[in-house]
């Protein structure tokens, strides 16, 4: 087993004293890092009013020191940026092609026309600039953002959400608080320390911290999750993370809660019309379960086509579940990639059904991925586990039925045919759905809408109004109730 030592950041300043030593997700790494107990008065920030430096700079200068360190995080010219790709090709389910696209694309998500967006989509910058005015019936108000004090715990499934607490936070100019994830602990840290080179002093980085601890350690978490040193909590995690997040929460403690989503595809009748159709919708449901090895949330782990019951029709849908399984082992390299880390337990589950009649299994020999369809309509009983580039393709009598198998769970959809979408949207959202997007592009997320059924950007924030009335209302209110 492999051993490092992971510094602890905190505003501006590396600390390696106070070792304490951990294990990596996947058992093949192992780290040093300081123990957060000793320095918990340095990590939070007591007083909301010490964010008054961020206020001392311009939205413009934020976007420029964040586009410049997004040309600071490439693999080949960043060491901690290379070291935080090693740790990860031993710890995390993904291949080294796929991890050094995620680490490469650093600099494009910190272009200052993609951040620029974000912030004209989500929040609109002149709230983050200053007071903007607001004309009601009686009275002139004035509404800005200000910055809150955050903690992220971050998701390990993908490097990049480190980046979310990076470009949330500096844009709303927040003190973040940062948990690495066990299976990717230095990332965060690589990114601090580049902050730190570029300038130890600018208030971005004198406002981040990046540390790691076992989630569940109560005693500190008790003392970092209280309204006198934090005002919000942004999780990414499983049911037993939240549960065990919430009960921390008291009043004036706001959690941001990411749960872990499961996404879907919905296809109608027209993908099995022709073979050449199916061809080509085959390889677009490809590229939606098997981006990134089915890590995300956005994946696809359940695809309903619009089939008919009888042989025949059985017999095109397996032809297609035929033509997935080719197009899944055709994806990049750097896009998708047999999974180092396989589920056993799924292995198993898949063996146990592969000669039964109801259903067909294509692949999953050995860590391949591969495609299982239903010859019913009901998916496998151990859907909840699918993973690894494994798919479970389910026949519907129509679109209807697709819909109602959508869930509060349900984060994206892949549709096809695209006009279908229309048709769908509004049913799919009331039921719980989140994204709705054409076949074979959930990779394309983008930073300038909701995620997770939340703006948030807007709940990082923290919302202030003054307001002004002329003489004549003033006075009339002296003994009116204010209209709520």
């Amino acid at each position: 087993m492999k051993e490092y030592t992971i510094p602890l950041i905190i505003r501006g300043r590396i600390i390696e004293d106070n070792l304490v030593r951990y294990e990596g997700r996947r058992g093949e790494i192992a780290f040093l890092t300081p123990d957060v107990n000793k320095y918990l008065n340095q990590i939070v920030l007591r007083n909301g009013s010490d964010l008054q430096d961020y206020y001392s700079v311009s939205m413009d200068n934020i976007l420029d020191f964040l586009e410049e360190l997004g040309r600071r995080l490439h693999p080949d010219t960043n060491p901690d940026i290379r070291l935080a790709l090693e740790m990860n090709m031993q710890s995390s389910g993904q291949s080294p092609d796929i991890l050094r696209t995620a680490y490469v694309s650093f600099a494009a998500n910190l272009r200052r026309t993609i951040v620029e967006e974000a912030i004209d989509q989500n929040i609109g910058r002149d709230y983050l600039e200053g007071w903007k005015p607001r004309k009601l019936h009686d009275r002139d108000a004035m509404v800005r953002a200000f910055g809150s004090r955050i903690v992220h715990l971050n998701a390990g499934n993908a490097p990049n959400v480190a980046l979310h607490a990076v470009i949330n936070g500096s844009v709303l100019r927040c003190d973040n608080i940062v948990k690495s994830p066990s299976n990717d602990p230095f990332t965060a840290v690589a990114i601090a320390k580049t902050m730190i080179a570029m300038d130890p002093d600018h208030p971005i980085t004198r406002h981040m911290t990046v540390a790691y601890w076992k989630g569940g350690d109560l005693g500190f978490e008790k003392k970092l999750y209280d309204t006198r040193n934090i005002d919000k909590i942004v999780a990414w995690g499983g049911p037993a993370s939240m549960n065990h997040i919430r009960q921390h929460l008291t009043s004036g403690l706001d959690l941001i809660a990411l749960d872990p989503k499961v996404s879907a595809s919905i296809i109608g009748a027209e993908a099995l019309e022709s073979d050449e159709q199916m061809g080509w919708v085959a390889r677009q449901l490809a590229k939606d379960f098997g981006y990134f090895n089915q890590e995300g949330c956005g994946n696809s782990r359940l695809a309903y086509v619009v089939c008919g019951d009888d042989d025949r029709s059985l017999d095109r849908l397996n032809r297609f579940g035929r033509l997935v399984q080719d197009a899944l082992q055709a994806l990049p390299a750097a896009y998708s990639s047999p999974h180092p880390a396989f589920d056993p337990v799924l292995r198993d589950e898949i063996e146990g059904i592969r000669y039964s009649d109801d259903y067909r299994v294509f692949g999953v020999k050995a860590n391949e991925g591969g495609v299982i369809v239903s010859q019913q309509a009901e998916a496998v009983e151990f859907s909840d586990r699918l993973g690894g580039r494994v798919i479970n393709i389910i026949p519907v009598p129509d679109l209807d039925a697709a819909v109602a198998a959508v869930t509060i769970h349900t984060q994206t959809i892949g549709i096809y045919p695209n006009a279908a979408q229309a048709e769908i949207a509004d049913r799919c959202m009331l039921r719980g759905a989140q994204r709705l997007s054409p076949l074979g592009c959930i990779a394309y997320e983008g930073l300038g809408y909701p995620h997770d059924a939340m703006e948030i950007m807007r709940r990082l924030a923290r919302w202030g109004v003054r307001e002004q009335f002329d003489e004549a209302v003033a006075e009339a209110g002296a003994g009116m109730m204010c209209a709520a």
